[in-house]
């Protein structure tokens, strides 16, 4: 069991958790998880874009495969709690009322 999957589950606290609340929390985690995903790819998207000179290997057919491997490492990251920003989100969803 991941770190996400066990803030605020409420299990040893004497809390009881129903099947719509473990739903409805495994939503926000995907959620949660999907937004971090996105926000890595802007970020190594804009790494990128900051270079400093032209580059060698300057065709379309390589930036689109840089694009493609940026998406699958920042869905990789985000999958796995990698910034940890998903965690963050949860956190905060799951205090308010």
């Amino acid at each position: 069991m991941t770190q996400l999957a066990t803030i605020g589950t409420g299990i040893g606290a004497g809390g009881g958790i129903t099947r719509r609340e473990t739903d409805q929390r495994a939503e926000m985690a995907q959620a949660a998880k999907a937004f971090e995903a996105i926000f890595v790819r802007q970020l190594v998207g804009t790494m990128r874009q900051s270079s400093l000179g032209d580059e060698l290997t300057g065709s379309s057919a390589v930036d689109q495969f840089r694009e493609l491997a940026d998406a699958r490492m920042a869905d990789n990251l985000a999958d796995k709690g990698g910034l940890g920003i998903a965690e963050l989100i949860l956190s905060q969803l799951e205090k308010t009322p």
